[in-house]
Formats: C-alpha cells, sequence, structure tokens
C-alpha cells in the first residue's frame, strides 16, 4: 500500500519550511525512525524521520523547495516486498543490542498512560541538528504540577553551540522532570511528561515534537490565548526584533495569519508585550553553570564545570594555537572619513531591523579586497596538502554573548549591498547575545572579525578560526592627534587593527597588501562605492 506521509505540525504556527536535504532517494529500502530530510524553519534546522518502514516511491520537493505542513512530503510503500525487506533490515540492524534491548526499558518512543479522562503522555526531546545527541538541562521554566499552554516554554537547554528553548506542543499539567537542573539530557529520550485531556492516543512521533526554538519565547500572560500564530519567517523575527510576543498580535489575514502591518500596527498602539511583562515560572539562566558551584578546601573557592560553548572554545582554541602557526600583523587606520558618512546615512537608513554600525562598511571593504586576494578566504586541509578558495565570502564576527563566545558569519557579503549586511548583523548580533544562534548561521564561515575595541581595547593577537586562514581585530576607535598633509597637527578617527595568519599557506607581504586594500576602501568611502559591483 502506497502512503503519503504528511509532514506534521514543527510548532509554534509554523506553516512552511526549506527542503534543505533528502537523506534518501526515491527506490531506498527505509526503516522506521531512519531519518528522511532535513528541513528549515525560521527557527531551527529539524530532522523528519520515517513512521513506517517500506520503499520510497516518491519524493514531493526538490532540494531548497518550500515543504507545507499538512502537505504530503513523500509516498512510501509499507506493504509487500519492500515492507518485508525493511523489516529484515530493521532486524538485522537491532541484533547486535537485542539482550540489552530486552532488558531495558524503550526510551526512544513516547508513553502514553490514562488516567480518568486525561492522558499522560511523555515528551521526548526532538533532535537539535549537527548530530547533536545530548545536551545540558539549564533551567526548567515550568515546575512539576504547575499548567501549560500550548507552545510555552518549558525548559532552557544547553547545546555545543548555543542556548536552546523547548517548547510544549499541548496545553496540560506539567506532571515530571525527567532530569535535574545540570544533568546531561538525551536526544529521543523523554525529557518530561504532561498530563493532557482526550483518551489514550499514541503521543506524538519525534517528528511531530520537532520544533526547537532557538530564539525567545515570551511566557504567556493571563487572559491571552495562546494559539498558534500563523505568520511567515520574515514576520516572525520582525516581532522577535520588536520584542513582541506574536501570539498576542491580532492578524488581519486568512484564518488569523498574522502579517508585518498587524505587527507594527501592534508596536505602534503601545501595548507592551508579554515578554516585557510577564516573568516566567523560573527566569531562564542563560548561562552554562548547571548548579551552584560547590565550595572545595578554602573558604571562598568555587569549582564549577567547563560545559557547553565555553567547553567547545576550549578545545577549538587548543586545537588551533596547537595546529596552526601564527603570525600577527598590526594596522593604523585613520577613519575619519568613514565616520562621517556613517553618521550622514544612519539616521536616514537606521531602522529597527538594520543597526548602520560601522561593521557593515568593514565586511563590505573586506569583501572587496578578498576579491584581489582570494587566499585571505582560503581553507586548508588537515595535512596542508591541499587549499580551498571559498567561492562565498561568510564573514564571521566574534560575540562575546551570555553563554560563551560565539562566532556567527554573514552569508555571501560579495552579493550584499552594505544595507543588507547590517540587517544581517543586527539579526547575528540580537541572537548571539541571548545566546540562541541557529545552527546555520554559526557554521561555514571563511574569515572572521573580532570587535575588541567595543570593550576597550586596541591592540590584540587573535586566535584563527579553524579551518579559517586569518582573523583580524579591531581596536576602539579614537580621537587622536595626527599630522595633516600640510605638517599641521588635527584630530582624527584613528583604530588599531590586528590579523593573525596562518603562515603554512599566507606570508607577511600578502597580509600586508590585503590590508593596505581593505585599509584604502576604508578610509576613501568612495573608493569603496565605485569598487561595488
Amino acid at each position: 500500500m502506497i502512503k503519503d506521509f504528511i509532514l506534521p505540525d514543527i510548532g509554534e504556527g509554523v506553516v512552511e519550511c526549506e527542503l534543505v536535504d533528502w537523506l534518501v532517494q526515491e527506490g531506498d529500502i527505509v526503516v522506521e525512525d531512519q531519518p528522511i530530510a532535513d528541513v528549515m524553519t525560521d527557527k531551527a534546522l529539524v530532522q523528519i524521520p520515517a513512521p513506517h518502514a517500506g520503499k520510497i516511491t516518491k519524493l514531493y520537493y526538490a532540494k531548497g523547495d518550500i515543504a507545507i505542513v499538512h502537505k504530503p512530503l513523500y509516498a512510501v510503500d509499507v506493504d509487500g516486498d519492500a515492507g518485508e525487506v525493511a523489516a529484515e533490515q530493521a532486524d538485522d540492524t537491532n541484533e547486535a543490542s537485542a539482550s540489552a534491548a530486552e532488558s531495558a526499558p524503550d526510551t526512544t518512543a513516547p508513553v502514553t498512560t490514562s488516567t480518568g479522562g486525561a492522558v499522560v503522555e511523555d515528551f521526548l526531546l526532538p533532535d537539535i541538528g549537527e548530530g547533536i545527541v545530548e545536551c545540558e538541562l539549564v533551567e526548567w521554566l515550568v515546575q512539576e504540577g504547575e499548567m501549560v499552554e500550548e507552545d510555552q516554554p518549558i525548559a532552557d537547554v544547553m547545546t555545543d553551540k548555543a542556548l536552546v528553548q523547548i517548547p510544549a506542543i499541548k496545553a496540560g499539567k506539567m506532571v515530571k522532570h525527567y532530569y535535574r537542573k545540570g544533568q546531561l539530557a538525551k536526544v529521543h529520550s523523554p525529557l518530561f511528561a504532561i498530563e493532557v485531556e482526550g483518551s489514550a492516543a499514541p503521543a506524538a512521533a519525534p517528528a511531530e515534537q520537532a520544533e526547537v526554538a532557538t530564539t525567545a519565547t515570551a511566557a504567556p500572560s493571563e487572559g491571552v490565548a495562546q494559539g498558534k500564530a500563523l505568520a511567515s519567517p520574515a514576520v516572525r523575527r520582525l516581532a522577535r526584533s520588536l520584542d513582541i510576543n506574536i501570539a498576542e498580535v491580532k492578524g488581519s489575514g486568512k484564518n488569523g495569519r498574522v502579517y508585518k502591518e498587524d505587527v507594527e500596527r501592534h508596536s505602534q498602539g503601545g501595548q507592551v508585550s508579554a515578554a516585557k511583562t510577564v516573568a516566567t515560572p523560573s527566569a531562564p539562566v542563560t548561562t552554562n553553570a548547571p548548579v551552584a558551584p560547590a565550595p572545595v578546601a578554602s573558604a571562598g573557592d568555587l569549582v564549577e564545570p567547563i560545559k557547553g560553548v565555553k567547553a567547545v572554545m576550549a578545545k577549538m582554541m587548543v586545537e588551533s594555537v596547537s595546529t596552526i602557526p601564527h603570525f600577527t600583523y598590526c594596522e593604523e587606520f585613520d577613519l575619519t572619513e568613514l565616520v562621517a558618512l556613517r553618521e550622514s546615512m544612519k539616521k536616514r537608513y537606521s531602522t529597527e531591523d538594520v543597526k548602520l554600525t560601522m561593521m557593515p562598511f568593514f565586511m563590505k571593504a573586506m569583501s572587496l579586497a578578498i576579491n584581489e586576494y582570494p587566499i585571505l578566504n582560503s581553507q586548508v586541509n588537515a595535512d596542508c596538502s591541499e587549499l580551498t578558495y571559498k567561492a562565498s565570502h561568510n564573514i564571521g564576527m566574534a560575540v562575546d554573548s551570555k553563554v560563551g563566545l560565539l562566532v556567527p558569519n554573514v552569508k555571501d557579503v560579495q552579493a550584499k549591498s552594505i544595507l543588507d549586511v547590517a540587517a544581517d548583523i543586527t539579526r547575528l548580533t540580537n541572537d548571539a547575545r541571548s545566546g540562541r544562534v541557529a545552527p546555520a548561521d554559526l557554521k561555514e564561515g571563511t574569515i572572521t572579525i573580532s570587535n575588541i575595541g567595543a570593550l576597550g581595547g586596541t591592540v590584540a593577537t587573535p586566535i584563527i578560526n579553524k579551518p579559517e586562514v586569518a582573523i583580524v581585530a579591531l581596536g576602539k576607535l579614537q580621537n587622536l592627534p595626527r599630522f595633516n598633509d600640510n605638517g599641521e597637527v588635527e584630530a582624527r578617527k584613528i583604530m588599531q587593527v590586528s590579523w593573525s595568519g596562518d603562515h603554512r599557506v599566507i606570508d607577511g607581504g600578502t597580509i600586508a597588501r590585503f590590508c593596505n586594500l581593505w585599509k584604502h576602501y576604508l578610509e576613501n568611502p568612495q573608493e569603496m562605492l565605485m569598487a561595488m559591483k
């Protein structure tokens, strides 16, 4: 029998998602729970598993297409030879662990029990992306015995990349927490149990629990119905930038769909969002310390484990300095003209979604310089036998977030205007400072800018973000006396920049020439504008 797999609700009113990659092809035999596809919502990368074994007969979307929730994603033949082959494959896969499975409880499927008219269901921790199999339980936002609404934030968990918020997929009463604060929760294992109204029935499959909120979600306020707001990713992004709980916005579209104008009208009406006015049952903790650290030998000494983003940063930094021969190059930039240009443009072009800082100019000028010196945008393999020149200029920016150092990157700077780059920087900065960056924004960077000047530094020796080959640190902007062409002393806007390069593939002359071109564009903004295509 041919059955269509219907793309399930992915949570919080998401009505469509991008088909990032098919993990199977038409004609393939699949087993139950085998990953079928990766899809991207405006929140996170989500993996869709197969609820049935069988043979894939049709894929309804091509890679990059927009898949619609509640519409067929693929078709599978669950009868006949295909089903038998799939069953045999499943038996072969499980044979090695059969004895352990007989004695261990099944934690990969929801447990449903019935009490009177209510049903107690286990919520399985969904795939959070990038092969993550466990995460630290940072904070419970709802306590046992409390009532929760659909899409209400339940827990903050910490992966090795970012702080992730897990919402409730159903309304009900919190019955049990399966982990304590600070413990490591396993993906596809029960995270909590919730009592919901209705007859006993199988709980949602992992695919239906796959919504992972990677941006802050406001707790529901009293008297506000917490239904699923229908809205596009762009509208949701606008609501988040305005600190508005989109569930509170009255939609003017069909079935209450929320449009950009509805969000703007809500904001201008002077209504205060739940994110500002309502405290969650337990305030979110955005550090990765699992428990209050225990005192050791001397009074006042504290010991805490290094976990999450900080642990990953430590590992990456050690690997970088251990395997890459770093060298540093410093230069002085006179940004007087650029500062004046930015000031003249800031009032006209800055909005809630776009903060016209100096960084977009730095990134765009760097991209223009990369066109002349593409080796700065290259990556070297492990044994330094091959160099790959990256076509995309994915320029990262190191952000000192609440959960540790994060380096999101602006994709394809070479193809974007300064305002486009500014919009991406604004979004990434907001996400990074909260520790809730989408996995895709942290991957595939090609070169990095670290703005130490925001904290007051002038010169640094930054560590390369492997596998990149260069990183630059921007010092603080200072008013300093300098001689002009007539020999007169005048105040100028001066910034020190500090490069670190991979000396295996970049020599001092190359990075100096590259830096001189970058400096030329920034010190003479009209030249940068003329070089843009």
